[in-house]
């Protein structure tokens, strides 16, 4: 992966403050909607329940709505673009209002982008190749994708040593069952999940059940 041309100083401070965003949240949601109102109920379910961050993916039309209506309604809560894949996604992004993105994966000119986009980005990694390459080009965190599914536990132990400086967010199979297991490795900042927030509840309005169980999440 080449070094992209950045500010230096900006890009570092974004990445501080990827960061400290993570380590104020610790379990950051990750969301699906099929409606504004859909995100903007979750949202306010989430913060009552003490999770402060949310992560709207960008997999279904109305996503993009939904991150602009939570702006709008919920401004307590640092609000995120997840599955971000493209400089497009980046820009529609930002324009509705995100305030961090994330990313599953990270090829070289999607690193670029977010190099330069200037806002706290979580890009995504699955092999130490590709974690290795994210850091030598200053990514100081790093979403880890599928996490379960590529190693889980055993591998974030195995990253301790040779990337010791490169913090990881583990999304990806993780349940409230294991999240705490992930919390207690030293370099990782937070891990990200969906057990707080599955779709059958959204679909059916039940908030009350998000915010039961964003409650038990935020006391991991």
């Amino acid at each position: 992966m080449e070094r992209p041309m950045k500010d230096d100083a900006l890009f570092e401070a974004s990445q501080q403050a990827a960061i400290a965003l993570l380590r104020a949240t610790r379990v950051l949601p990750v969301v699906t909607v099929e409606s504004a109102e859909q995100g903007v109920a979750t949202a306010r379910a989430l913060l009552e329940g003490g999770l402060t961050a949310i992560e709207v993916t960008l997999r279904t039309p109305a996503a993009l709505d939904a991150i602009a209506a939570i702006r709008q309604h919920v401004p307590g809560i640092a609000l995120g673009a997840g599955t971000v894949v493209s400089e497009r996604h980046i820009a529609a992004a930002r324009t509705a209002g995100a305030t961090f993105l994330v990313t599953p994966g990270t090829p070289p000119a999607l690193a670029h982008a977010l190099v330069a986009c200037g806002l706290p980005v979580v890009p995504g990694a699955a092999t130490p190749s590709e974690l290795i390459a994210l850091s030598s080009i200053g990514f100081r965190v790093a979403k880890l994708f599928p996490a379960a599914a590529i190693g889980g536990i055993a591998l974030i132990r195995a990253l301790q040593g040779p990337l010791a400086d490169l913090l990881l967010c583990p999304t990806g199979g993780i349940t409230e069952t294991d999240a705490s297991t992930y919390l207690a490795q030293k370099n990782v900042v937070a891990v990200g999940g969906s057990w707080m927030v599955p779709r059958a509840w959204i679909e059916q309005g039940n908030f009350a059940a998000v915010t039961d169980a964003s409650r038990k999440a935020s006391a991991l």
